[in-house]
Formats: C-alpha cells, structure tokens, sequence
C-alpha cells in the first residue's frame, strides 16, 4: 500500500469514529444541550388541545372526562396501533392486575427512540371492564411480575382488538439521569413540588398533565396524561406533604 494510499485510509478511520463519539454525545446530552432532532416532539413539549386533551411524544391522548364544550374542536386520540406503527421493532403488549383489581390495558416499549432520547415507553389504554376479562380469559399465558401483580399475555386474536384502544397515559424514563436543574430548565417551573420517600420528589405540572418523579438514587418517570385527567396523577400523591 502506497504512503499516500494509508494516509486517505487513516483519515478515512480517524473520521468515522469522530462521527460515532460525536453520536454518542449527542444523545446522552440531549435533555441539557437540545441537540436532538427538531422533526421529533420531545419529552418537554407538551401541545394543549382542545378539549382538555395534549399531545406528548408525538401521540394524541384521550380523555375520560365529559364531551368539550359546545364550539370547541373534537380531537381523536392516538390508539396503540398508532404507537406500535412508530415503535413496531419493541413493542408488547398485556393486562397487569393486582391481586383483586380487573387490571389495565398496557404496552411496553423497553427501549423507544424519542430523537435521540432513549428510554422505556409504558403506554396505559382504555378498556372495559368486559374487555380486560376476556383479554385475561383468552390470554396465552399469566405470569408474576414484581410482588404479586400478574401480567396477562395477549392472545392474537385479542391484540386485533387491542391495538383500537385509545391511549389515555403514557410514562417515560429516560435512560440518562436526570437533575433537578435539568428537569427546570426544559420543563419549567413546576405548580407544586411534593416529597416523598427519602430519595423520591415528586414535580406536578397541571397545565401539561405531567408529573415528574425525581429519583435521586436511581431513573427519573415522566407521566403524562390529559391535562383535563391530571387528578388521576394528583390523587396517588396527596397524602404526600409539599416539599420544603
């Protein structure tokens, strides 16, 4: 090989890993330097819409609450179908029932692209009580998750079904940390911040239906909801005292 010929390939190299170091960087900085991809809705912008409803992700979420108001535009919401479209490579999905509870619809994306933000997707989706019992009944096996919550597999037949349920809840955590200060600065200032355990904070935002829980010793959860249902997020947290 010429000397000529070895200094292009060196170059060649020396370029390609500047490319992958660079990538790398970008992701795990995404949150702090906002370097990720602009065609991508972030985990901090959270679009209100009509009817009480937001957009998160990317994904329209329904609400339980009552019809809008008389001249107000009806939004239909993202189904499952529309979250296994986008994640279809890890997608999963199941009814998770505590001991005497029906359960809820779930499905579980354990490693989502949001830009070039990673991390596991639970997404929760609305279905009838009769609808959950026939998932359980048909389901092709049952198996213990944490404690005594099961997780019921869904049949393919009732995945059919499944994937035309409207998504009502969605929880993120991101795979790199998250402080407070970073939480701040792309999020804003909180309506009320709670403290719970020793390691455990607890940051509500009502107008965009989040609540942040900040683990100090381990993953932050980002939970979003329709603004017009955040009490379903406040209701868990109210023996909580605010945070000094």
């Amino acid at each position: 090989m010429t000397g000529l010929k070895k200094a292009g390939l060196i170059a060649a190299m020396v370029l390609g890993a500047l490319v992958i170091s660079a990538a790398i960087v970008m992701g795990r900085d995404a949150f702090t330097t906002g370097t990720a991809q602009p065609a991508q809705q972030m985990p901090w912008e959270v679009k209100a819409l009509p009817g009480g409803s937001s957009q998160v992700l990317g994904l329209t979420l329904a609400t339980m609450a009552a019809a809008p108001a008389s001249g107000a535009t009806e939004v239909k919401p993202s189904t499952l179908a529309d979250a296994q479209h986008r994640w279809s490579s890890d997608f999963q999905m199941a009814v998770i029932a505590a001991p005497g509870e029906t359960g809820t619809l779930e499905a579980y994306v354990e490693s989502a692209s949001i830009g070039l933000i990673t991390g596991r997707l639970v997404l929760t989706a609305h279905a009838t009580d009769a609808q959950i019992q026939l998932f359980r009944e048909h389901a092709v096996k049952a198996e213990f998750m944490e404690s005594t919550t099961r997780k019921y597999v869904l049949s393919t037949a009732d995945q059919v079904m499944a994937l035309q349920a409207p998504i009502i809840a969605v929880g993120f955590i991101p795979s790199a940390h998250l402080d407070a200060a970073t939480i701040e600065a792309r999020f804003g200032a909180p309506a009320q911040k709670l403290s719970g355990q020793t390691n455990l904070e607890y940051w509500l935002y009502p107008d965009k239906g989040l609540s942040v829980t900040i683990d100090h010793k381990g993953k932050e959860l980002l939970q979003y909801v329709a603004p017009a249902e955040f009490d379903r997020l406040r209701k868990p947290l109210q023996n909580i005292k605010p945070a000094s």
